[in-house]
């Protein structure tokens, strides 16, 4: 993925403020829509976890690190690969309209990951993030009760 425009994904929820952020960063809550595998997560900066992701026979250890948190409206952390050079950041901004809540995603590309790994082409990276935001989140907050 190529360090150029970020990756801008946004959703309105039919939900308060505090329960898409709860989804957002309570680990047992992010198992569900988002990697099941997370051994752990707080929003805490400075806070790091690692898991592996394998696609099509190839590993990704995600390393995330909190770098700024706000609650209950952002969070950003960063991610990086044991297997590959590169870094992003990610930021969850959440904001109150008359509607419900509006979530923002941003993946910004801090140093550049290597263009040969199709996971890594923006396309994919959009694609991704579209079906996290847009589908698995949207699922879960309909049909989980807090």
């Amino acid at each position: 993925m190529r360090n150029n425009e970020p990756i801008i994904v946004t959703q309105l929820f039919n939900t308060s403020m505090e329960q898409v952020w709860e989804a957002l960063t309570h680990v047992e809550y992010m198992r569900k829509w988002y990697f099941p595998v997370i051994p752990d997560f707080k929003p805490e900066v400075g806070f790091t976890t690692s898991f592996l992701i394998t696609n099509e026979g190839r590993n990704f250890t995600h390393n995330w690190e909190v770098i700024a948190v706000t609650p209950p409206s952002k969070i950003s952390y960063r991610w990086t690969f044991d297997e590959y050079p590169g870094e992003s950041i990610s930021t969850f901004e959440l904001s109150k309209n008359e509607l419900g809540t509006l979530l923002t995603l941003t993946g910004e590309v801090i140093k550049d990951f290597p263009t040969d790994i199709p996971e890594f082409k923006k396309e994919s990276g959009k694609a991704g993030w579209e079906y996290l935001i847009q589908e698995s989140l949207v699922q879960f907050l309909k049909s989980h009760k807090f």
